[in-house]
């Protein structure tokens, strides 16, 4: 099997993958997954068991070199290829995945003095505990640079990168003091690989308020916010910053030991995962909406000038494909809905009659809920079980179940929820299209899209458009593999930009699915009910949901006070 190969690995928010990639066409050889030993931190700390507040979601680093100590040794094993023949490595990552590190370069959360302090750990892209620093830091901003909140569709969530750390400062300033440096997860496993820190520069548009054309915003932005802040890119987020397809450094000796790959192999700067999915399927001009659907769904799409959207988690220059705008939506939640219910709801004749069946409880769900025809349950649903990134970038809505009666069964609630995040990721497009930016076709990647049909014809009828799925299930992997062979260059076998790369590497779409003309009439009109729920409770109309969380939070604060 001669020729020359690239390594992919994206790390999501339950696993990693890795997969060996032919430079050559893309064809894939190998790919293994490995599961993060200790998943999603949101209930107690590990071995501690210190409890965790409401909207905390942190994770543990070391689960992450788990991922490089296993699964690409394992790739380059079942590909049975000389380590000789691959050029080059590249890694994606969910984001804003962030973490204190030391001096040494290790996580705090790995050091005695802090393990015990859930600020010392990884805060996941979902950790919404950071909410009061988001909605200041958007007041404050309101107030002297507006320009910076239409980068970000007029909110900066709580997701990324500046509340969060913010939270740390407030509520741990020991700890803020001894952190050297604040990184993307993304950049710290690059540095691992490496030992040479860089920052990329899609996490650092995306994330942490960093512009291509004038950098972070000023000092004098970051001490309107906290006096403590205002030396904050000079210092705890210093570090060079690369564009994407960058070499950050050779794979160091201890590394190609672990790994079975070569000392000095090219290493890509690091990448976010929904965005190296856009060349993976050969999107590389404006027109198709990239949607990367998994426990969330990430909307990537391609414009030629910067546009103020309503709701967009960011546009960054030059962020997902050199030469273009790179706009970002999302929703927070939509497999991690359907695993809600199932794990959470249904009730045990479902999970018996899935037993006996020897199908999932999903399986067989989806099995019942598609001899319903579209409106036939009479439920409605809003989408925010882990609340609203686009369009109203607020964490504190909740979701909403609408219509139910003594005779709803679980697979009418089951449907509901799918049309849901369709009617989510509606709204989405129907605020690019206000902006003069035309979504004329769907791709989409992700776990959920080739486990679901249902769920595909859904969204092609709530949307009106065509979906064309991916080949393959590994698209961020190989988006990343292909930043791997940029960073390798084409004298070494590789290629000189990303746009050849996703060129020749691309994984093509052989599964084509169109809307259903009656099932669209039908989706319209709900989607108009969708629309005013959406707006009642999510503009300031009705703000129950948030006086909910309001006591929620308190009575909480008294029980964990009164212990």
């Amino acid at each position: 099997m001669a020729g020359k190969y690239v390594i992919g690995v994206d790390f999501g928010t339950e696993s990693g993958r890795a997969v060996l990639v032919s430079v050559d066409g893309g064809e894939e050889i190998a790919s293994h997954v490995t599961r993060y030993k200790h998943g999603v931190i949101d209930q107690e700390l590990p071995e501690s068991g210190i409890k965790l507040n409401s909207g905390w979601a942190l994770q543990h680093p070391l689960d992450y070199l788990d991922v490089v100590k296993k699964s690409i040794p394992k790739v380059i094993q079942d590909a049975k290829i000389p380590s000789s023949e691959i050029i080059g490595l590249g890694i994606a990552f969910t984001s804003c995945t962030m973490l204190p590190i030391g001096q040494n370069g290790d996580p705090l959360c790995i050091n005695p003095q802090f393990k015990d302090n859930p600020h010392s750990w990884v805060k996941l892209w979902k950790h919404h505990a950071a909410h009061k620093e988001a909605n200041q830091l958007n007041d404050i901003t309101k107030q002297i640079d507006t320009s910076l909140l239409n980068r970000y569709g007029g909110k900066i969530s709580s997701e990324w990168m500046i509340p969060k750390l913010w939270q740390i400062l407030k509520e741990a300033p020991d700890l803020y003091e001894s952190t050297d440096l604040f990184v993307e997860a993304s950049d710290w496993v690059t540095y691992k690989l490496t030992n040479n820190f860089v920052r990329n520069s899609c996490a650092a548009g995306y994330k942490s308020l960093w512009a291509k054309r004038g950098g972070y915003p000023s000092k004098q932005f970051f001490k309107s916010l906290d006096n403590q802040l205002e030396d904050l890119t000079c210092n705890k987020l210093r570090g060079e910053i690369f564009p994407s397809g960058t070499r950050a450094g050779g794979l160091t000796k201890e590394m190609a030991l672990l790994t079975g790959l070569n000392e000095g192999l090219a290493v890509a700067v690091g990448n976010v995962d929904a965005h190296v999915s856009v060349p993976g399927m050969g999107v590389t001009e404006p027109g198709t909406l990239v949607m990367t659907m998994g426990t969330s769904i990430c909307h990537l799409l391609l414009g030629n000038e910067e546009k103020q959207i309503k709701g967009i988690c960011g546009v960054v220059e030059d962020g997902i494909i050199p030469g273009y705008y790179g706009y970002e939506a999302g929703q927070p939640a939509v497999g991690d809905i359907f695993a809600w219910y199932i794990n959470r709801a249904v009730p045990a004749y479902i999970h018996e009659e899935a037993t006996a069946k020897g199908i999932s409880i999903h399986q067989l769900l989806e099995e019942k809920a598609a001899d319903y025809n579209p409106g036939e349950s009479g439920l409605l649903a809003l989408d925010w079980w882990n609340g609203n990134r686009s369009i109203l970038v607020d964490a504190d809505v909740s979701g909403l179940l609408l219509g139910m009666n003594l005779q709803t069964k679980p697979e009418e609630i089951y449907r509901t929820l799918l049309e849901s995040t369709a009617f989510g990721t509606r709204r989405i497009l129907d605020e690019f299209s206000k902006s003069g930016l035309e979504v004329n076709e769907l791709y989409v990647c992700g776990g959920l899209t080739h486990n679901n049909r249902l769920l595909m014809q859904i969204y092609a009828d709530v949307t009106n458009r065509v979906i064309k799925i991916a080949d393959s299930a590994h698209i961020s992997a190989l988006g990343a593999a292909m930043f791997g062979a940029v960073a390798a260059g084409e004298e070494n076998g590789g290629y000189n930009s990303i746009i050849e790369a996703s060129k020749e590497m691309a994984s093509m779409k052989n599964t084509v699915i169109k809307p259903i003309p009656q099932n669209v009439k039908v989706y319209e009109k709900i989607y108009k009910e969708y629309s005013l729920l959406h707006d009642y409770f999510g503009e300031g109309e009705n703000d129950v949901m948030k006086q909910l969380r309001a006591i929620q939070l308190g009575n909480k604060q008294m029980v964990m006070g009164s212990t």
